[in-house]
């Protein structure tokens, strides 16, 4: 197995695809990077600018380049010794057009080839034609969109269609013979009953109502193939004919202003396999699971081994081909069994380095019989961000919060409230179809006769609102002990707060554990066992849309802890609890990837490096908020007695600004835009005052009129004035957090990972903002510049670096140095031993430090944190006048003579060690040691 050095996240797009990649895949080797990690590169919606949205896992997506292309990238890659970690997403495929497997289900209903592809009406059976597969998406209510001409039929040599803007869905056979028999009476006129033609068009409306009902797959493609062949022939050779399709194309298309017109069209769209609806109806119907709560995305059943086969088969030719060296999963949690799925991949990959995104509480452990490497580093990010946070003033920022907002918030209860919501307005059909399940258990014992849906509805609800966790992982062959706890946990919470459920929630507990009753037949237990693995499918999207997409934009006491995978009411973490962290990693997950940026991620590495400061600052971050809102004031707008934007929004958006502010002149007008678009989507996804599926755009107008007002200088002098010496000031100090963030990530245990462009300042905010085109090309002649003179005068470059600092030349030094170290000590920080280093004297506390063993070899890291009270503005953290007494203690054993492997200097000490020579040079040290 490959285990990768260090990766760089390429975020792949129809305007940076294969050809462009590899035009920087020197740059990337130069820099230090070891494998490629990229995001999906198979074939996708078009014009998707993130992958996810696949309709064929099957082939490469063809506006990233052709296959030629793509070889032509990956022997470059393989050329520099480097490897590829690649994306895929074996959840969910795109509800679109493009898809042709679902499409093939849509047309041909029960008799599709691909009926066990997604996971479709899976609470009934699938032949119920009283319940068609949703399409909930129309931009307006179905009727409206009718009879405004937006739905109409379409004819073309694939056949019938029925089109909405750039969709297109397939009608089913029947209706063929619903539209070619309408109106015959005057072909027949025309043409002529004898003509060979219309006896051809006879012959073809007489087959079309006589297909066998036994044929089924793919002879009934084939013979429905071949009929829509002879319609299209006669199409193309038979004008008459044309203008009879022509005319009942416009015919049943209707007149827009004359409902009546649209009786047609409707009835014919009754009769297909689906049900066209407005995109709101899929937040209280829905019969088909979805990527969270998105319709776009359908669930893929990726635990039938023939799905499973088939979309794996190309991600399988390319590892056998030696061009994937990785695989990380996306969504691991939407899956039906995780652990049968992470067995099957191991079968086809045995030799692959694999990780899974996976959001793991702070004391969550990832399920050990999984065989990964780990995850794709959201825990880590969240340990290593929290320990820049001072821990000990949390009182203090309670304080400040609540009086700028004028309320108290408990984050628990805030979490409970907010998942109700989703489960409300964005999941209940999904919720409804689990009652279902449930009630058709449950009614089969006398025990559970008596439940009702609804009852069943609300302990459901009950139960998963309260989950803790992402979700468990039971499966057929039984229940592991930190599930059982769990369960057992949020069933006792449920029992209290809705003591009216005992009954039902004891029953939903005993099929949790899988408690089976003796008297249980084996499909009896398949039931309960089916019921137990499709709950566990729904805490997750639970936790990302409550948590993630609602609580963390609501709960704004400091938003750098607001981080996917993270926990805002966890102020901070200690030195203690990261060092014990990555300890952990490094006993049981030690290839794991470590990031602090991803296409996921709230904000930029760098924002929040920024926002931690704060933590240091709270009397001043009080009193310049309170003077800003004062000076602003005047810029909200008023509605029925209440501001807009709300007190809460607006302390959001100081922090945002504080975070993102660039550096460069030139991007601060991009900036202004790039906020007011980030407003719009918070205050959505905060669902307060507005929200995706019911947009109050006066409240969003407001917001963004807001924005535009206090950043321009023309109406905010004096807050622009105020603002900006404090905003400079916490971003110098931001500086050296970054320096200290990165060194962490590239030294502890794991894998170190690069998000594109984060090699200089990321101050970008949510995607799509973070998707933003890269300047490579600036990159790279930094790095070149800075790789010369490294050869040349090393202190003297530092130096010079240090002096501007605001361009990221700096940033892109220290990450070149860093893994330079970790490409000549590979093996040290791959598989050393992980020795937390006491610390000593005046600023202990400003120190994070651990040591990295490995039989003669000992590396050092030395972190400093929290440097507004080391330092002023324009000062350097570095020397005896700043450190004073403070040093660590060396590991016994160790050699006397160390090296600071970034600033290349020797350096002598035995038994301790003072921060202050350490950090003589630079704000970090990375020392390296053979033992005597």
């Amino acid at each position: 197995m490959r285990i990768p050095r260090a990766t760089y996240r390429i975020q792949f797009t129809p305007q940076f695809g294969f050809e462009n990649a590899k035009a920087i895949a020197a740059y990337l080797s130069d820099l230090g990077i070891s494998d490629l990690y990229a995001s999906p590169i198979f074939k996708a919606r078009s014009g998707s600018t993130h992958g996810y949205d696949i309709v064929d896992p099957t082939q490469l997506n063809p506006e990233l380049g052709t296959n030629e292309s793509f070889d032509a990238l990956i022997s470059e890659i393989q050329s520099l010794e480097m490897g590829w970690l690649q994306d895929i997403v074996p959840n969910h495929m795109a509800y679109s057009s493009e898809n042709e497997y679902l499409m093939d289900i849509l047309e041909h209903g029960p008799d599709s080839s691909y009926t066990d592809y997604f996971d479709l009406s899976w609470n009934v059976p699938f032949g119920d034609r009283q319940q068609r597969i949703l399409a909930p998406l129309l931009g307006d209510f179905y009727g409206v969109s009718l009879e405004n001409g937006h739905i109409q039929l379409q004819y073309e040599q694939n056949g019938l269609t029925v089109n909405y803007y750039s969709l297109k869905l397939p009608l089913r056979l029947e209706s063929y013979t619903k539209f070619l028999t309408y109106n015959l009476g005057k072909l027949t006129r025309t043409l002529g009953r004898n003509h060979p033609d219309f006896i051809k068009l006879l012959g073809i409306l007489y087959i079309l109502k006589n297909v066998p009902s036994e044929v089924a797959g793919k002879q009934r493609q084939d013979q429905i193939a071949f009929i829509k062949g002879l319609v299209w022939e006669l199409y193309n050779t038979n004008d008459l004919i044309r203008e009879f399709v022509e005319e009942n194309l416009k015919t049943f298309n209707g007149e827009p202003g004359n409902s009546e017109s649209f009786n047609l069209l409707d009835d014919l769209l009754k009769d297909q396999f689906y049900r066209l609806a407005f995109w709101k109806v899929g937040a209280e119907e829905m019969n088909y699971r979805r990527f969270f709560t998105v319709n776009e995305l359908i669930s893929v059943k990726i635990e039938e081994l023939r799905v499973f086969n088939n979309t794996h088969s190309f991600i399988q030719r390319l590892v056998e081909e030696g061009k994937f060296t990785g695989l990380r999963i996306d969504h691991i949690d939407g899956l039906y069994n995780p652990h049968q799925y992470l067995e099957r991949l191991q079968e086809k990959a045995p030799d692959v380095y694999i990780t899974v995104e996976k959001i793991l509480e702070l004391t969550e452990d990832l399920p050990e019989n999984w065989k990964i490497q780990g995850t794709s580093g959201y825990d880590f990010l969240n340990y290593v961000n929290g320990v820049f946070c001072q821990t000990d003033i949390e009182f203090w920022f309670d304080k400040i919060y609540h009086a700028f907002i004028s309320s108290k918030v408990d984050y628990a209860s805030l979490v409970k409230e907010k998942k109700q919501l989703i489960l409300e307005k964005n999941l209940a059909g999904d919720i409804d179809n689990l009652a279902i399940l449930l009630k058709n258990i449950s009614s089969k014992y006398r025990y559970g006769n008596d439940f009702t849906i609804n009852g069943l509805k609300r302990a459901i609800a009950e139960i998963l609102t309260l989950f803790p966790i992402y979700r468990t992982y039971i499966t057929p062959d039984g229940i592991g002990e930190s599930d059982k706890l769990t369960i057992q946990d949020v069933i006792s919470q449920a029992k209290e707060q809705a003591p009216l459920l005992q009954h039902e929630l004891n029953f939903i507990e005993k099929l949790m554990l899988l408690e089976f009753d003796n008297s249980l037949s084996q499909t009896e237990r398949e039931q309960w066992i089916y019921f137990v693995l499709r709950m566990q499918q729904y805490s997750g999207p639970l936790m990302a849309k409550g948590v993630e997409d609602t609580t963390l934009y609501v709960y704004n006491r400091l938003i750098s802890l607001n981080e996917v995978g993270g926990n805002p009411s966890h102020f901070g973490i200690s030195v203690a609890d990261f060092h014990s962290f990555n300890q952990k990693h490094q006993a049981t997950w030690p290839h794991t990837m470590n990031t602090t940026a991803t296409h996921d991620t709230k904000r930029g590495e760098d924002v929040r490096a920024r926002l931690n400061v704060l933590s240091e600052l709270p009397e001043e971050w009080e009193e310049k908020v309170n003077i800003w809102s004062h000076y602003n004031q005047g810029h909200r707008k008023i509605r029925h007695g209440f501001a807009m934007p709300d007190r809460n929004d607006e302390y959001f958006l100081y922090q945002t600004l504080i975070g993102a502010f660039p550096f460069a002149e030139e991007e601060r007008e991009s900036f202004v835009e790039r906020v007011k678009e980030y407003i719009i989507k918070s205050i959505r996804e905060a669902k307060v005052h507005t929200a995706w599926l019911r947009p109050d755009s006066e409240y969003e107008e407001a917001c963004t009129s807001f924005v535009e007002n206090v950043l321009n200088p023309a109406n905010s002098g004096q807050f622009l004035e105020a603002f900006h010496p404090f905003q400079q000031r916490v971003a110098y100090f931001g500086i050296f957090n970054s320096f200290s963030q990165t060194l962490l990530k590239t030294i502890a245990p794991g894998v170190p990972d690069f998000y594109q462009g984060t090699e200089l300042w990321e101050l970008s905010l949510v995607d799509p903002d973070n998707r933003r085109p890269v300047d490579f090309d600036l990159r790279r002649s930094y790095l070149s510049a800075i790789k010369e003179q490294i050869k040349t005068d090393i202190l003297g470059l530092i130096q010079n670096l240090l002096k501007d600092k605001t361009d990221g030349r700096i940033k892109l030094f220290l990450t070149a140095q860093l893994l330079k170290a970790r490409k000549d000590y590979l093996s040290l920080f791959q598989d050393g031993n992980y020795l937390p280093l006491e610390i000593h004297g005046t600023h202990a506390n400003h120190i994070i430090a651990f040591a990295r063993q490995l039989g003669n070899q000992t590396a050092i890291a030395i972190a400093p944190r929290f440097f507004t009270r080391l330092i002023q503005p324009g000062e350097d953290p570095l020397g005896e006048s700043v450190w004073k007494d403070t040093h660590l203690q060396l590991p016994p054993g160790t050699s006397s003579s160390w090296k600071n492997v970034l600033t290349e200097q020797p350096l002598e000490s035995k038994g301790t060690l003072s921060i202050g020579s350490a950090l003589a040079h630079f704000p970090v040290a990375l020392l390296v040691s053979s033992a005597e």
